[in-house]
């Protein structure tokens, strides 16, 4: 067992001491202090995860060759907190510079060929890739965004290669708040959600992975905006219901708890618990970053979150 106290958050808010505790296999960490009990029956689904992300890895191995400088587990299997129900497969591959123009259709050819395999979560699988170059900024191509070149730099677990995080740049605060202020944008401000957040009833029948991904994205934003650090779901949830009470924060911990135990869409409580928090815990999550926004000059992202706080209306 080993032991990993995380920085202080930008706004005063220390991130509980964390303690890693690796499956005999050696395989991801789990046992974060949880707001809720977290099972620790995940090893089947974990060693499955890990199957999947290494027959990528030798996948990677024979396209690229000496090319690929290292192959990292990001996401809930470096970290921990891996649920078998809404957990992503997340890979990062690092190539020696320059990128090659092929290397794109490489990265879908390697996606295409695992999931194709049938393996149990292979569907899940991500990956995020680029060179020592492009993470850097000096140079193009490539997909690692901010907040994930964040989680490689602070959590990334090596599966292949040499490890060279110590060689990589932390993203700015401003990059985090900005880039996952874009994705939200793109991802949640759809009509499809939009009506989805407004109703409920359809809400609690959308998927697992899809709803708890819905209620638990704000949070994770918020926790990153204030505090600086990766928006590991028990983390940010933790942090949210302690400067938030009310509807907000109730649903703020179903979420973290649907994540293990999906929830009955036919049982009362849930729509009660949606119908009270989805909206405010929205309007959170919009006014802050909305703000943000407009200090770092970002005034038309600022004017779309305001405009996406009207359709919630």
């Amino acid at each position: 067992m080993r032991k990993r106290r995380l920085q202080r958050g930008h706004e005063g808010w220390a991130p509980p001491e964390v303690f890693l505790d690796y499956h005999a296999s050696g395989l991801a960490p789990i046992g974060m202090r949880p707001v809720i009990a977290v099972p620790s029956s995940t090893l089947a689904p974990v060693k499955a995860g890990e199957r999947v992300l290494m027959h990528a890895v030798e996948l990677a191995r024979t396209v690229w060759g000496q090319r690929l400088v290292a192959a990292y587990a990001l996401g809930s299997l470096a970290h921990g907190g891996f649920s078998v129900y809404v957990s992503d497969l997340d890979l990062g591959l690092l190539l020696t510079d320059p990128l090659d123009e092929g290397d794109a259709k490489a990265v879908d050819r390697l996606l295409t060929e695992v999931r194709a395999g049938g393996a149990p979560l292979a569907e899940r699988l991500s990956v995020y890739w680029g060179s020592l170059g492009t993470l850097a900024g000096i140079a193009s191509g490539g997909r690692f965004p901010p907040l994930d070149l964040l989680d490689l730099k602070q959590f990334g677990r090596l599966l292949a290669g040499r490890d060279v995080r110590s060689q990589l740049r932390s993203p700015t605060l401003r990059e985090l708040v900005v880039s996952g202020a874009r994705f939200a944008l793109k991802h949640l401000s759809t009509p499809a959600v939009t009506a989805q957040l407004r109703n409920p009833v359809e809400f609690a029948n959308a998927n697992t992975k899809t709803l708890t991904k819905l209620v638990l994205y704000p949070v994770r934003f918020l926790f990153t905006a204030r505090t600086g650090q990766i928006g590991m779901n028990n983390q940010a949830v933790e942090y949210f219901v302690t400067v938030e009470t009310g509807p907000a924060a109730d649903l703020a911990r179903k979420g973290l708890e649907w994540r293990f135990e999906p929830l009955d869409p036919r049982d009362r409580r849930v729509v009660a618990v949606l119908e009270s928090g989805l909206l405010p815990l929205y309007r959170i999550f919009l006014d802050d970053y909305e703000r943000r926004l407009r200090e770092y000059g970002e005034l038309d992202l600022a004017q779309a979150y305001g405009e996406w706080r009207q359709c919630l209306e």
